[in-house]
């Protein structure tokens, strides 16, 4: 038997509202079986009470006896009635004085004055049915009994009844059963008529193209289905954003290694001609800055791409260690550029501070905005990472004493493949920025900006660049990333 999940919504809805719709029916026709029995023995009783209070009227005790003066039309009106035989019994309390068929049966439970009582019973081998019913005489009886109390039983055969009985439940079974039809071909036509909106979005969604992901529209679907619409339509929005990203990188990778590869094998032509001992060891110089730059730029493509589309995980980070961690790794560059870099948490209590945030990403980042820094600083320069909580925002903070940077190319910083210009001041050129596209940039790739940004983005954070000391006058430039600390991940 195949799993409730694998069945079609067509096949669950039936397999559900057809047994339901069956028990509940069935629980109809055992209710109403029961209520009308109930009715027809209530009708029925109702005509026994008739004839037990014409009889009543007609009881005598003027002679000091019990006698009746038995109303024989009525009695026979009463037996055409009841199709059937009809026995009555007149008895004083003391059953010494009795009337009518003598052995019908006694009341099952004692009778109250005034109020009558039913019950099935046999008479000789026949089922009857007998009303019993007493009451105070006006005066005790003087003859046979002393009793001031009479009784009156009438009873009657049940094939009438039974007749009439019968016919009233076939007739509730088939209302019922017609009921039962009906509600089927309507669950049958109403499961139809809900599952025709998702047949037409299949329909659609099945006659896309490959490389279609527009949104699928939602308007003519029910409101129950819409979420699991616009979930699609989330999914193909992460799809064509992934498959966005991936068609982006090899753009990128064409983009950035055409040319130094280009070069690359200019320059490795022209070692293998050049006969000149020094002049080979400059080229292969030149050979090995080149590879270098090729695998720097290949790097940062690469952690663009992840930035781009890897999950992001977030963790409690302690901000100290990552940036003491980052700083150290850098020391050997900076060491060859004779530039000073260091660690200096920002102002605050705490001497360790915890955030929420992926830390290999983070450290991605720092990392770029650093080694910008050491590739841009002039020599002799100063380069200081920060790391702490303001408020409730992560920061991490690079502050270099360089030039700086226009507020015009500030506001593109972090675009890719951008090489913003540089401004030009009496100390070497900028800091913290990938390469300008004018003679005096030095070298880059323009992405390092653009992977700290994305990083911090994916963070819910921002990427800020400003003056050092907030004075454009003053050389130097900050570069901040700001993040929420407690970020949900």
């Amino acid at each position: 038997m195949p799993r409730w999940s694998h069945w079609s919504l067509r096949r669950s809805l039936l397999a559900v509202l057809v047994p339901g719709l069956l028990a509940v029916t069935g629980l109809d026709i055992a209710v109403s079986w029961r209520n009308t029995l109930a009715a027809a023995n209530a009708a029925f009783d109702r005509s026994l009470l008739g004839a037990i209070k014409a009889m009543d009227a007609n009881i005598s005790t003027a002679s000091g006896g019990l006698s009746v003066e038995l109303p024989y039309r009525m009695l026979e009106f009463f037996e055409l009635t009841a199709s059937g035989q009809v026995f009555y019994r007149v008895a004083s309390g003391d059953n010494l004085v009795e009337i009518g068929n003598d052995g019908l049966p006694p009341p099952p439970q004692p009778l109250v004055d005034g109020q009558p009582q039913f019950h099935d019973g046999s008479y000789f081998g026949t089922p009857i049915r007998v009303g019993s019913y007493a009451r105070e005489l006006d005066r005790a009886l003087s003859q046979g009994s002393q009793s001031k109390r009479v009784m009156i039983q009438v009873a009657e055969t049940l094939e009438s009844r039974q007749d009439f009985t019968r016919r009233l439940v076939l007739e509730t079974v088939a209302r019922d059963f017609l009921f039962l039809l009906a509600a089927l071909g309507l669950v049958v036509l109403v499961v139809q008529f809900a599952l025709r909106p998702l047949q037409r979005l299949q329909s659609e969604v099945a006659a896309r193209r490959v490389d279609d992901l527009t949104p699928v529209s939602a308007e003519d679907v029910p409101a129950d289905v819409r979420p699991l619409v616009d979930a699609l339509n989330q999914h193909a929005s992460r799809y064509r954003d992934a498959l966005e990203a991936q068609r982006r990188f090899v753009d990128d990778a064409s983009h950035q290694l055409r040319t130094p590869l280009t070069t690359l094998a200019t320059q490795v032509g022209f070692a293998l001609r050049e006969q000149d001992g020094s002049k080979r060891g400059q080229a292969l110089l030149a050979i090995k800055q080149q590879v270098d730059d090729a695998i720097r730029q290949t790097n940062q493509m690469l952690a663009l791409a992840r930035a781009d589309a890897a999950a992001l995980r977030l963790a409690p980070l302690d901000m100290h260690a990552l940036a003491e961690r980052v700083t150290r790794s850098l020391w050997p560059l900076a060491r060859s550029r004779a530039i000073d870099l260091g660690f200096e948490p920002l102002p605050g209590p705490p001497s360790r501070v915890n955030a929420n945030a992926n830390e290999a990403q983070i450290a991605e980042a720092l990392s770029n905005l650093v080694h910008n820094a050491l590739v841009h600083v002039p020599a002799g320069g100063h380069v200081t990472v920060q790391a702490g909580c303001e408020g409730s925002a992560a920061v991490l903070r690079v502050v270099d004493d360089g030039p700086g940077m226009s507020a015009a190319d500030r506001a593109r910083a972090g675009e890719r493949f951008m090489r913003v210009v540089r401004v030009q001041r009496p100390a070497e050129p900028s800091a913290l920025l990938t390469n300008s596209t004018s003679p005096a940039a030095s070298q880059g790739s323009g992405l390092g900006l653009a992977i700290a940004k994305a990083i911090v983005q994916r963070h819910g954070g921002t990427l800020e660049l400003a003056d050092a000391n907030g004075h454009a006058s003053q050389p130097g430039l900050v570069a901040t990333l700001r993040w929420p600390a407690r970020a949900p991940a």
